[in-house]
């Protein structure tokens, strides 16, 4: 059944906001965090634990899926939701961060970026309207323009002009884009730590009155203090009746600091990417099962946790799979780190609704970046 793609704000606490993004794919739970499937796939998770963790929305890589195996490809075999077995919401980003980041070549353009391939060097040029295309021939839900992302630190000067010029592409992908009630693109406000360039985006990106509002170019390199200084002149710009989105960020406090400035999504490699070495967040604490104290630890992960795989291994053993390099310490990692996640955002949402978020994450916070201590074999 088509549903045409909408929000709808429930409570507020504060500036915390819960709500739903509607889409025809699946009902979006807000805050929400969306585990990113790079290349068709959460590495070392399968789609169903992904969908039995509370997942909503996965995030898919354009820039991957357009290299290989072709977007083309990928739409003469059903879309991305068929292809990769997950019948739910997908937000595509545009490519262009990774683009920039990764190519050997990067050459940006008023038409769009010329760059070569990291896999095999060819040279391709994505334009504007080619980056919608390729998102549209992937079924993504949710689309975003493509930008100018420039590295950090950056000169003001430069950072003016690709914030103008990435006002110019969401003209271009507006247009390109057309009218799909069921489908979302998203504007990008971009800045870098410039308060005043990020007043000039969000205002001009706000007149264009796009479905949806992400925020580009944090969590970069910048201090925590610079992204929430960025967060706090930002987020009061943007309509208050769409989605906000917070993209590449981040780690759990991060996430509760946003959340707190009213962000409703957020993406990011970090519970992935730390499963697959070692480390395992949970609600005592961040562990790196790598650790000699870990070997002879018979408790699981979170005896509390509702995931098979944060209450059914022991420490011990997840520490003697990472010893011995084999590949199930990477997924069973990864499933209970995302597990972790989304229990931290439905947690979020509850707090929000009885009006405690504030206390929430009083309660919640602590030095997430290490283990601070060895266990002492009790809980």
């Amino acid at each position: 059944m088509s549903v045409e793609f909408g929000f709808r704000l429930f409570e507020t606490d504060n500036c915390a906001r819960r709500g739903e993004v509607l889409t025809s794919r699946g009902t979006i739970h807000t805050p929400a965090f969306m585990p990113v499937g790079t290349q068709a796939t959460v590495k070392a998770m399968y789609p169903g634990h992904v969908r039995s963790s509370g997942t909503d929305i996965l995030l898919g890589n354009s820039y991957h899926l357009m290299l290989r195996p072709g977007a083309e490809r990928v739409a003469r075999l059903g879309g991305l939701h068929q292809f990769m077995n997950w019948p739910y919401p997908i937000l595509t980003d545009s490519g262009g961060f990774q683009i920039m980041s990764l190519s050997t070549l990067c050459k940006i353009t008023e038409d769009g970026v010329l760059f070569r391939s990291h896999i095999d060097g060819a040279q391709h040029m994505l334009t504007v309207e080619k980056a919608v295309n390729i998102q549209f021939l992937l079924g993504a839900d949710i689309q975003m323009q493509l930008d100018e992302c420039v590295a950090f630190p950056c000169h003001q000067d430069k950072l003016t002009q690709a914030m103008h010029r990435s006002l110019r592409w969401a003209e271009r992908a507006q247009i390109a884009f057309g009218n799909k009630p069921t489908q979302a693109l998203f504007a990008i406000v971009q800045g870098g730590i410039s308060e005043e360039i990020r007043i000039e985006s969000a205002h001009s990106l706000r007149s264009m009155d796009f479905k949806g509002y992400a925020i580009g170019g944090l969590a970069v390199g910048e201090s925590q203090k610079d992204m929430l200084r960025i967060l706090d002149v930002t987020i009061p710009l943007l309509p208050k009746n769409k989605p906000r989105y917070l993209m590449g960020v981040g780690t759990p406090e991060d996430i509760l600091f946003a959340v707190a400035r009213g962000i409703d999504m957020f993406d990011c490699v970090l519970p992935t990417r730390a499963g697959r070495h070692g480390h395992a967040y949970t609600r005592l604490g961040r562990l790196n099962l790598r650790n000699a104290c870990h070997a002879e630890d018979s408790r699981p992960l979170d005896p509390e946790s509702d995931c098979p795989a944060a209450n059914g291994y022991s420490r011990a053993y997840l520490h003697h799979l990472f010893k011995a390099e084999e590949m199930l310490g990477a997924m069973i990692l990864t499933w209970a780190n995302i597990a972790y996640y989304q229990k931290l955002m439905s947690d979020i949402r509850l707090a929000i609704k009885e009006k405690r978020f504030t206390a929430f994450t009083e309660m919640t916070h602590y030095d997430w970046k290490m283990e601070k201590k060895k266990p002492s074999g009790k809980n």
